[in-house]
């Protein structure tokens, strides 16, 4: 049989045309198919578009649903020799602190040792708050020896090598890792022959002179005198960390988050209205152009819109308030949420746990907040209301690609048949015109034999 290309060579007719028509033709039936299948991926995305702003409004309903929120506290600080950081237990309330001595962590030398000094055998102890600890002194160990081994040991002192500059510039400095005078170093001695390293009471010959002494923070808070082993002071006001910074007077005010929880009912109602505005645009149908959101009249949509309503409308069955628009939250007639700031200021202050049992609920009984979250799970976790949308419409997704694919196996048959007719349309009218001059040639001799023109 005749390929493609050989088509029209031997009728003279523009079958390879003619054959393309035909398959344009045939494939126009798979258009309806695609439309189906643009319909159902537009969809698709719809759900995942919902399913984020659901997620949303899930995530700042969540934030609400925790009661830590509303008993949460903030400090701020006036003045720079302290700093702050307030924990749910401390107690609202304004204190004086006045910083008269700052932490510091103890320094020790020794004399200076000329450029590679060694020393003799021997053991170095120390004595510090918590205990005694020895290094062994290799005999002609160096500086750096004895530096490392007291660094390698792990007992709360850094040694370190300075040079002073001097003829026998090189000494060790001892420093404790802690401030404070519990960590303070008591007593070292050292016998090494003529070097002896000594420090503490009644130390002589070849002593280590401390430049630093250890010191402990101490601080006022309303007039009673604290001390601190470090400059990070813990339970002096209770619930409060204050890390001292320098001496001086500052004011350390410790007050209930207002604002915290002021942003939190107003990330709740804007993450709603945003909702809203969502399910909108996807359920939006324009008269003029005909031209309609893709999840208008979609089963799954009414469902999220009609649950979030009844939860939002039912409000909570116990407690000073029972709805929303009583601490300033009220319903519009385009469905969104209005916020009265002014009634939501006087609320957190003068109701504080009447709004707290409100959304974060009490015992064993949600509020809004919990109950928003429980039906907001159904909707978007697995095998919730989304996810069997999304199944249901990616099922029949496949259903129209497998359709597809038949279609088009379908149509590829029907093409190789038309062109199998049209390779023997092809060579029955190449056999009739060669009959055709066959026959002329013959007519044309008779008439020549009997001399007709």
């Amino acid at each position: 049989m005749s390929t493609i290309t050989s088509l029209g060579i031997g009728s003279g007719l523009d079958l390879n045309g003619l054959l393309d028509q035909l398959r344009e033709a045939e494939r126009g039936r798979l258009e309806p198919l695609a439309k189906q299948k643009e319909a159902q991926e537009a969809k698709l995305s719809a759900y995942g578009e919902l399913q984020g702003a659901l997620s949303a409004f899930q995530s700042a309903t969540d934030a609400l649903n925790d009661s830590s929120l509303f008993a949460s506290v903030s400090s701020n600080v006036t003045g720079s020799s302290v700093t702050s950081a307030a924990s749910s237990d401390a107690e609202p309330g304004r204190y004086d602190v006045d910083v008269t001595q700052l932490a510091r962590s103890q320094n020790i030398a020794t004399r200076g040792f000329a450029d590679g000094h060694t020393f003799s055998e021997g053991t170095l102890s120390i004595e510090t708050g918590s205990g005694t600890f020895d290094i062994a002194v290799a005999e002609d160990a160096t500086l750096e020896d004895i530096r490392d081994s007291i660094n390698a040991a792990g007992e709360g002192i850094t040694a370190s090598i300075v040079n002073d500059g001097s003829d026998e510039p090189f000494r060790l400095v001892l420093a404790t890792n802690e401030t404070g005078t519990d960590a303070e170093i008591r007593s070292i001695s050292f016998d090494g022959g003529e070097d002896r390293l000594v420090f503490g009471d009644g130390a002589t010959g070849n002593s280590m002179t401390e430049g630093v002494a250890a010191q402990d923070a101490s601080l006022e808070v309303n007039g009673i005198t604290i001390t601190s082993q470090s400059n990070r002071v813990e339970e002096a006001i209770q619930g409060v960390t204050l890390d001292l910074t320098e001496t001086g007077l500052s004011t350390v005010n410790v007050e209930r988050d207002n604002r915290g929880v002021r942003e939190a009912v107003g990330a709740f109602v804007d993450s709603y209205n945003s909702l809203r505005e969502t399910t909108g645009e996807l359920t939006s149908f324009n008269a003029e152009t005909g031209e309609a959101g893709e999840l208008l009249g979609d089963s799954a949509m009414r469902m999220v819109e009609s649950r979030l309503s009844r939860t939002l409308g039912d409000g909570v069955a116990e407690g000073e308030f029972r709805a929303l628009s009583e601490i300033g939250i009220s319903l519009q007639r385009d469905g969104t949420l209005q916020l009265d700031d002014a009634r939501l200021d006087e609320v957190i202050v003068n109701d504080r746990d009447a709004l707290t049992e409100f959304f974060a609920g009490q015992g064993d009984e949600p509020g809004m907040a919990g109950a928003l979250s429980q039906t907001l799970s159904q909707m978007l976790g697995d095998n919730g209301l989304l996810d069997s949308a999304r199944s249901g419409v990616q099922t029949r997704i496949t259903s129209i690609d497998n359709r597809t694919e038949r279609m088009e196996i379908s149509i590829e048959r029907t093409i190789e048949r038309y062109r199998s007719q049209f390779a023997q349309l092809d060579s029955m009218v190449a056999e009739m015109n060669e009959t055709s001059s066959y026959l002329t040639q013959q007519f044309d001799n008779l008439n020549a034999m009997f001399g007709r023109d």
